[in-house]
């Protein structure tokens, strides 16, 4: 199953200094918009989002149709078809998206130890 781009969201309490942080380490600001209260940063191919007060914790992301620069892929798992596939193998999808629906959704789906897992498919 291809789950598509990786990053991970960071439930951060001050985006000012989260940022200055990471961009000490290397990252640079790639999208969003800090007034909004979100920023995507990278550094190589290594994706972060800033998210203060958006998550009660931290999150693996994934986001199907997209690949690491966030360009569309030609081909993709759509995230209704993603969460058939986890369903059938038993993963309970917490957040779930109407099947009955087309285009941006997302689904939650929770490891064995509590880490919450955001597949966010944006078209």
């Amino acid at each position: 199953m291809e789950l598509g781009a990786f990053s991970v969201s960071l439930a951060v309490k001050d985006i000012a200094a989260s940022r200055e942080f990471y961009e000490k380490l290397g990252f640079r600001i790639f999208g969003g918009d800090q007034a909004q209260r979100w920023l995507i940063m990278k550094s190589g191919t290594t994706l972060i989002g800033l998210f203060p007060g958006m998550f009660e914790q931290n999150m693996l992301t994934f986001n199907p149709g997209w690949d690491s620069d966030a360009k569309p892929l030609q081909s993709f798992a759509d995230i209704r078809e993603i969460q058939r596939q986890l369903r059938s193998q038993g993963v309970v999808v917490s957040q779930e998206v109407d099947e009955g629906t087309t285009g941006p959704a997302h689904i939650v789906v929770t490891d064995p130890d509590g880490n919450q897992i955001l597949l966010d498919q944006h078209r």
